[in-house]
């Protein structure tokens, strides 16, 4: 029986690394007896919250994670995006009362770097099943 119903929104943008987080995380969620049920693509980080709220709409989703790879640039839009895109994501739990997991990785990073931390997707489904499994106790 599947505990904890996921939705994932994830990344387009450097979908070498994200394709792997997602594949990560849908193995870690059946570990710990929940599932990756729906999954929206996005074209980057920066457009993760209204794909996030159409989820945390659904009755059927008990929990959001989140995967992306911000990484560096010859500027520091990486910083921009990841500060502004994980404030709205918090806001968005906030709002909706289920958890939202962040699994993004940056910024600041390279990209090896960015595919050394592919396990922050399990990160984050640990983390959303968790939030669930602790606010279900109230």
């Amino acid at each position: 029986m599947v505990e904890v119903r996921i939705g994932a929104v994830v990344a387009e943008f450097n979908y070498d690394i994200t394709h792997m987080m997602l594949e990560l995380a849908r193995e870690h969620a059946k570990f710990l007896d929940s599932e990756i049920t729906k999954v929206i693509p996005v074209p980057g980080v920066f457009d993760m919250p209204l794909a996030i709220k159409k989820l945390l709409m659904d009755d059927e989703i008990d929990a959001v994670i989140t995967l992306g790879a911000v990484i560096e640039g010859a500027t520091d839009h990486d910083q921009i995006v990841v500060q502004h895109a994980s404030r709205k994501i918090a806001d968005l739990a906030l709002e909706y009362d289920k958890p939202v997991a962040l699994g993004i990785s940056g910024p600041g990073m390279t990209r090896l770097e960015a595919h050394q931390r592919v396990e922050y997707a399990k990160r984050a489904v640990e983390a959303a099943v968790k939030m669930h499994r602790r606010l279900n106790e109230f």
